[in-house]
């Protein structure tokens, strides 16, 4: 049996049970999403987009589905202790692809602000939510977003009414728990109303030792001169397979930063699509990537000018170990029209290894004749001479290996705007690049 063929008698033999615990405005597109995934299939490396990484390879196996919506005996806010210190953040869970509500944090959102469930919110708020969602991420055009909205019951819905300022960050722990192997499908949407503002820091965990499947669809507005800050950190295990897509779509006047890192994996594949709708918007992307033993890593961005005078910077950094795999693509398109328009595309990579590899592909796309865009791809090794000069200082081989990987990740670092979260996060690549995990003191599903 094809990948392809046992979700579509997966889809065919529960879909009452998939409505039946979902929404509405979720089970409105369902049927569409299917049609579109027996007609897309699983894209092949044919595919530009996926040139890099083998899709019906990683949806091949049997998984397990929660699709009864069983509850998961667990409550994450009397194990999980992994919360980035001095932060003081708003924090909520998603135990696999379901809002965690039987606990909620103690500190009051301003007025209007909803963080909640999905399903919960196409109840309570079904034209906020079918105004929206499935709007950007097209079922027709990508293979995951259809299997996801074909799939999905429910995930994380994030509002932001007009002039609204979130001070207090809001953090999102996706935690991934199951005693059998599991599939999960997880929906995200925020939505940032004009003027609206808001911090936000995602960070995936797995408990279990146990092999996980995740798609992930984000769908991200942010109006009329609104202000957007998402972190996305993944530090999961070997065993997990991730496939996330992204989409953002920028009004006049608005500012985006999104900064997704990886820590530690199996198998990742991220991909984001930002469009600039509206003049004078400014985003800013960034990643980092640490990957050894043979994991794998696949970053493929788009960034898209629809409109004039906007401003965009992208700078994503790998390094990787042993026999780690991974990519980069990164497109840059400037529509017609789109005069005036700032862009700035910088991939760089460290290689630890012969053995470790790294694809790139920077790219630019114009079709206006007044920008200022650049793009650029470095790949290297540890430099010869800075590890002779340490070495001569009487730093030890291992030692200067992890600073002189650790300064070269620093840029990424450096642009992460919550003082408490980059201090933390110095301290988890510094972990990392040490051969550790970091272990939250006091936490009980990372042990």
């Amino acid at each position: 049996m094809s990948a392809e063929q046992q979700y579509i008698e997966l889809y065919q033999e529960t879909k009452g049970m998939l409505c039946r615990h979902s929404a509405q405005p979720l089970n409105a597109l369902r049927e569409q999403a299917f049609e579109d995934f027996k007609q897309l299939g699983f894209p092949t490396r044919k595919v530009e987009r996926y040139k890099y990484t083998d899709v019906a390879e990683a949806f091949a196996p049997n998984y397990g589905l929660n699709l009864n919506r069983i509850a998961i005996p667990v409550n994450p806010y009397e194990v999980f202790k992994c919360d980035v210190p001095n932060l003081s953040t708003s924090l909520y869970f998603v135990v696999n692809d379901q809002f965690y509500d039987k606990a909620l944090p103690s500190a009051q959102l301003p007025e209007g602000v909803i963080v909640g469930s999905l399903k919960d919110a196409a109840d309570t708020h079904p034209e906020l939510v079918k105004k929206y969602y499935g709007t950007l991420a097209r079922t027709s055009k990508d293979a995951i977003n259809a299997l996801n909205t074909m799939l999905c019951q429910d995930g994380l819905f994030v509002y932001v009414p007009k002039n609204v300022i979130v001070e207090r960050p809001i953090q999102i722990v996706n935690v991934l728990r199951s005693d059998v192997d599991l599939m999960v499908n997880r929906r995200v949407l925020i939505v940032l109303e004009q003027g609206a503002s808001v911090k936000m820091l995602f960070c995936d965990h797995a408990i279990d030792d146990r092999n996980f499947l995740t798609t992930q669809v984000i769908e991200t507005y942010v109006g009329e001169n609104a202000h957007l800050e998402l972190y996305e950190l993944e530090e999961t295990h070997v065993k997990n397979t991730r496939f996330s897509n992204m989409y953002a779509d920028q009004q006049t006047y608005s500012t985006a930063v999104l900064d997704n890192i990886t820590l530690h994996n199996g198998m990742t594949r991220n991909r984001t699509d930002l469009t600039l709708s509206g003049e004078y918007a400014e985003t800013t992307l960034n990643g980092l990537v640490i990957a050894d033993k043979e994991q794998q890593v696949d970053n493929n961005t788009l960034i898209d000018h629809k409109a004039a005078h906007c401003q965009s910077n992208q700078l994503y950094k790998y390094v990787l170990d042993d026999k780690a795999r991974c990519a980069f693509a990164g497109r840059v398109l400037v529509r017609e029209g789109a005069q005036q328009t700032t862009s700035q595309e910088t991939n760089a990579n460290l290689l630890g290894s012969k053995e470790a590899r790294i694809y790139t592909q920077p790219m630019l796309e114009i079709y206006a004749d007044d920008v200022k865009c650049s793009h650029g791809s470095t790949v290297g090794q540890l430099g010869e001479q800075a590890m002779f000069y340490m070495r001569q200082r009487g730093i030890p081989y291992d030692e200067a290996r992890m600073l002189l990987k650790f300064a070269f990740a620093a840029d990424v670092l450096q642009t992460i705007k919550l003082d408490a979260l980059h201090d933390r996060l110095n301290y988890l690549v510094d972990k990392r690049f040490r051969g550790e995990l970091s272990k939250c003191e006091g936490c009980k599903m990372c042990k």
